[in-house]
């Protein structure tokens, strides 16, 4: 990996600090993920392309004159596990901030934690619910499933669909999908004429795909789950051969997916980060610097494919270091300050352009509407 991209910071660091005891201290970066369980095909990503960028700062100087400090805990997919591993980063470790919280659940269990302790959280996690309303220590890096609805909604529009199921996983990110998608449904002459749920443990879910296939009003089907559930949906959805467009969440935005779901994924069309189609964006695009350099960095030190996943911990490690940079320091007020103000910084999801009410900072232009062919994504015309 090109160490030129942290020159900058190991130069700002000489010209602003001194070799005080201070600047010697690690910049402890905690992190709770879930590198195992239900969700490890996005948390996987997410804990290697933290210890990756770490390493690669650290060769370059650091920050601040000061070395970064990864502490890392896998909550195996598990919410309580989450809140305790969180606790542990706050009281024990003592680290500057925490950037994880895979799952919307985790996320949650962790967020009461953060915000009496105070100390900056950087989420990775999918639904609004993390950021709307607006709490003052919390922000996030994904788009939200609300915009994941409305820009699925906005592709079955222009498709001539309007009737449709809806079939969520009853986990957090899945539930606040279900609710989302239900109020953003109208805004685009889309009627819900069915719905289902599965648990993201379970491995048939043909009863209820079977009373969607027998619904004649039905036009399309929609899954909104994350990790591996959604791809045994599509499975499942092929076997019982309904011949109905499908659509999936950004909760799926993985090359994992794909394998898990073989030939059931074909012509499946969702909202992704420009990520995974990073090679298909014109050069005039200003995200596709970003989004190569991040796939050829992480492709070489890992042989395996990108997903968005990585790339949101990338950009909560980025957003999180620009703060710093831009705070002169790692006092967790100033850095949160300086979190919230960020502007103009070209992440793998988009340009973040943060404020008081909106601690994500992404618009829908950040979303590409992709359509899996021949086992690969491509961008829709």
């Amino acid at each position: 990996m090109k160490s030129s991209t942290w020159r900058w910071m190991a130069g700002f660091a000489l010209a602003t600090f001194g070799l005080t005891a201070q600047a010697a201290d690690p910049i402890k970066i905690g992190s709770v993920l879930s590198t195992t369980g239900p969700a490890a095909f996005l948390g996987d990503p997410e804990a290697k392309t933290l210890e990756m960028y770490v390493e690669s700062i650290n060769k370059d100087g650091g920050v601040l004159g000061r070395q970064l400090q990864l502490v890392h805990y896998d909550d195996g997919s598990d919410a309580n596990k989450a809140n305790g591993f969180t606790k542990r980063l706050i009281f024990d470790d003592k680290v500057d901030v925490i950037i994880g919280g895979t799952t919307t659940g985790a996320t949650m269990s962790m967020v009461p934690l953060v915000e009496k302790a105070e100390i900056p959280f950087i989420s990775l996690a999918g639904a609004v619910v993390v950021i709307d309303p607006v709490k003052k220590w919390v922000f996030k890096m994904p788009h939200t499933d609300r915009m994941a609805a409305e820009k699925v909604f906005e592709d079955m529009k222009k498709r001539g669909i309007s009737k449709i199921a809806l079939v969520s996983e009853t986990s957090g990110f899945g539930q606040s999908g279900k609710k989302e998608s239900e109020t953003v449904a109208s805004k685009y002459g889309i009627d819900i004429v069915a719905q289902e749920v599965y648990g993201p443990k379970d491995t048939d879910m043909s009863p209820q795909l079977t009373k969607i296939k027998n619904n004649p009003a039905v036009q399309a089907v929609f899954i909104f789950g994350l990790g591996q559930g959604p791809a045994l949906v599509q499975r499942n959805y092929k076997q019982l051969d309904i011949k109905l467009p499908v659509y999936e969440s950004h909760g799926v935005c993985s090359e994992e997916f794909i394998k898990l779901a073989r030939d059931a994924a074909e012509g499946t069309r969702l909202p992704c980060a420009a990520l995974v189609v990073a090679q298909d964006l014109p050069d005039s695009d200003p995200q596709k610097p970003v989004v190569t350099g991040y796939a050829k960095a992480f492709q070489e030190r890992w042989k395996q494919d990108v997903s968005t996943f990585g790339g949101h911990a990338y950009d909560g490690l980025m957003v999180y270091l620009d703060a710093v940079k831009r705070a002169g320091s790692t006092d967790k007020a100033k850095v949160r300050d300086a979190i919230e103000s960020t502007k103009g910084l070209m992440g793998t999801g988009g340009e973040f352009n943060m404020s008081a009410t909106d601690h994500m900072g992404l618009d829908l232009s950040a979303f590409r509407m992709l359509e899996i062919k021949g086992g690969h994504w491509t961008l829709t015309q």
